[in-house]
């Protein structure tokens, strides 16, 4: 098979980000006007277009990237019609993304006389949408107001709507005066002699009164709760060593993208952003996914996420927002679109994984940390999260968590897959509302469980122990209800009939990571997701490549999810299902070798891997970083190591397996509770993994789960 390297998701752009800023320009580094190029301030465009001459012309770039995550660097040259060294010019173009942008404009002379040039720059703003942005699409629009003020030397552009108070001023820094007229600023620089000349423009968002500063000029970090936590995540964050490059490439990618991606929202800084360039927003399930599953890596992004969330909880019934009492939030953005009301997403809840996810987590953060204070101070909000579900979770009492949308402009799906055409039946047909579907009974099957361990650990056994039996009846009741037999899974959903929807999906894997399937069948189970209509070869399909429906590129109907293979990973080491387990791993990690910093998209293609598909292409919508693409590497390598802390207990369970291309791994500064750990293991000749701990109070103990050992006992 032909060797791809350097693969780029979205390849004609580049962008950084700060917070809730984004800058997208083309790949040297301009803002051109074309597509969702521009500055981003809270999910708003303020500057769509940037033009610069020098002397009447542009100048020509010849290098340009990202340095950190959120400053670029990129140079042009300035020719005077000679190719001549000496005579030549350079300009750098800096740009520094903070609330605001600031652009710093250098030019570098070699020339043997001084350089007087003269610049022009027009610029303007549109103030769409980043989702009007991305699409092309506009929703809502309005004229945009210039006004220059000399003394000030600064442009300011004003959305002209009486309903949305929106502006961006563009402050020029200069030594020589600066003028405005025919919509462009124009100034002269002077440069002496092999000398350099230099001017910054500072754009800076004024939303609702209030001026968005830009950053100071450093590719050093900036100021800011943002920042500090990419910082301190930087710090904490576990470093992984291996002998295979492809894995330890990808786990330094993976790591350093979690770092760059923390919103800085107030209630929980380190809370990641969903992706870039278009998810840069909350997201309920997915920045506590991404946390959870990269707790291997530090459990700070889960603590700032469950905040974040508890935060956001439902506190009344508002059908346009489908807001309910104790109902988690999926997504909220900024945008113009949404705060004109055109939709519901400034706090929109339209989901119904949120809220088992949140308990969920909030067990998985106590097995890794211990720390009871921060559990204390959500159990109140879990109590309101549970109350949600046992009242609005399942309308119709049947046992199952059904999910219908109220809202008009809401989204039609409400589980993990949350696309309008992802649940659809055998045949091809979307399955209407209300769904039940697979994933969110294994969910509220391992939320039941959590939660329980959470209620007994902190004062509650009582309620705990209701939990746990709660749990256990639906673990039978799913059973009868979903599986298939003569199809070795089980069905994607039940319907609103109450029929099986019986379409093979990716939705088995999730399964298998909650705990719900008997040991007795998930080896079947584990089989059947890796048969070769569902396993690409690069990863699992969310819809089985026989499917009527199936299309390779469609969001949710036989793409490649990376967040899944995290997530079905922990399941297969769960249950012992190694071989499965490590061609899963090995496709995921083949997988990020074809990108350019071996970073996993949001979402692959579902061609299959062979000789006529070198690579399998990706969602045409893709975001690149994606927090929980990142965080599938983290949980890929956990599950390698079938790793299990019991905080609690200052205890480590392991029972390690690692395939033949991955013969050892160091991962140093492991975090459980307040103590820290490295983990070296080794495959030995026979197959067999060593492992060698080092670091004070915390045993490190050798032993295979519960449910490896009963499928163990079955196979046999």
């Amino acid at each position: 098979m032909s060797r791809i390297r350097d693969l780029r998701v979205r390849p004609d752009l580049l962008y950084v980000a700060s917070g809730w800023s984004a800058l997208v320009t083309d790949v040297h580094g301009r803002i051109t006007g074309a597509g969702p190029q521009g500055f981003f301030a809270r999910n708003t465009r303020v500057l769509s277009a940037e033009h610069l001459t020098v002397d009447g012309r542009e100048p020509v770039p010849f290098s340009t990237a990202s340095v950190q995550a959120h400053a670029q660097l990129s140079y042009a040259e300035l020719a005077e019609g000679e190719a001549l060294p000496s005579r030549a010019a350079y300009l750098l173009t800096e740009r520094f993304v903070g609330a605001g942008l600031r652009t710093r404009l250098t030019v570098l002379s070699y020339a043997e006389r001084p350089l007087d040039l003269r610049l022009g720059l027009r610029l303007a703003a549109d103030f769409a949408d980043t989702g009007e942005a991305e699409t092309g699409r506009r929703v809502q629009r309005g004229g945009v107001g210039a006004a220059w003020d000399p003394a000030a030397r600064e442009l300011r552009l004003t959305y002209l709507r009486d309903d949305l108070d929106r502006a961006v001023a563009v402050r020029v820094h200069a030594e020589g005066p600066v003028a405005y007229a025919d919509g462009a600023l124009a100034l002269r620089l002077r440069v002496p002699a092999r000398g350099r000349g230099r001017v910054e423009f500072l754009v800076e968002p004024v939303f609702d009164g209030e001026r968005l500063a830009a950053p100071p000029a450093t590719f050093a970090e900036p100021g800011g709760r943002a920042a500090a936590a990419r910082s301190r995540l930087a710090r904490e964050f576990t470093r992984m060593r291996s002998s295979n490059f492809d894995v330890e490439a990808a786990w330094r990618c993976a790591v350093d993208d979690l770092a760059v991606l923390p919103l800085g929202e107030p209630a929980g800084p380190a809370a990641p952003m969903a992706g870039l360039p278009i998810y840069q927003e909350v997201f309920g399930r997915d920045t506590m996914t991404a946390s959870w599953q990269a707790l291997l890596a530090g459990s700070t992004m889960l603590a700032d996420s469950l905040r974040l969330n508890a935060r956001r909880v439902g506190r009344h019934i508002d059908r346009w927002r489908d807001e309910e009492p104790g109902k988690p939030l999926h997504e909220a953005r900024l945008g113009p679109v949404s705060v004109l009301g055109f939709d519901p997403f400034t706090a929109y809840y339209g989901d119904w994984s949120t809220a088992p996810d949140f308990l969920v987590f909030l067990g998985q953060y106590l097995a890794w940390t211990g720390d009871l204070a921060t559990l204390r101070d959500l159990l109140p909000v879990a109590r309101r999260v549970l109350e949600w579900i046992d009242r609005y979770g399942d309308p119709d009492g049947d046992g199952f968590l059904e999910y219908h949308c109220r809202s008009r402009a809401g989204l039609k799906n409400q589980g993990w897959k949350d696309s309008d055409t992802a649940i659809v039946d055998e045949h091809g047909r979307v399955v209407p509302n209300p769904i039940a579907t697979s994933e969110l009974q294994a969910y509220w099957y391992a939320a039941l469980r959590h939660a329980a361990v959470v209620f007994t650990a902190t004062g509650d056994p009582r309620t705990g122990a209701v939990l746990v039996a709660r749990a256990h009846a639906l673990r039978r009741r799913f059973h009868r209800a979903y599986w298939m037999p003569e199809r070795g899974c089980h069905a994607m959903a039940l319907g609103p009939d109450k029929r099986q929807v019986r379409s093979v999906s990716s939705n088995d894997g999730h399964l298998l990571a909650t705990g719900i399937v008997p040991a007795r069948i998930a080896p079947a189970v584990a089989r059947r997701l890796l048969e070769p209509d569902m396993f690409s070869g690069w990863g699992v399909r969310t819809l089985s490549a026989d499917h009527p429906a199936y299309n390779p590129f469609s969001y949710h109907r036989g793409s490649v999810w990376p967040v899944e293979a995290g997530t079905i990973g922990i399941g297969l080491a769960r249950y012992g299902c190694w071989e499965q387990l490590h061609r899963l791993a090995e496709g995921m990690f083949a997988a990020a070798a074809l990108f350019e910093g071996h970073r996993l998209p949001e979402a692959l293609g579902g061609l299959p891997r062979d000789a006529e598909h070198p690579h399998p292409g990706v969602y045409p919508n893709s975001c690149s970083p994606q927090a929980w693409s990142a965080s599938a590497v983290v949980a890929v390598v956990q599950a390698l190591l079938a790793l299990r802390p019991v905080a609690p207990l200052r205890t480590i369970l392991v029972d390690p397996h690692l395939p033949e291309w991955l013969p050892d791994l160091t991962l140093e500064g492991v975090q459980v509770g307040r103590a820290t750990v490295d983990l070296r293991v080794r495959r030995r000749r026979d197959g067999r993994a060593s492992v060698r701990a080092r670091g004070d109070r915390v045993a490190v103990v050798r032993r295979p789960t519960l449910q490896a050992t009963a499928a163990r006992r079955h196979r046999s």
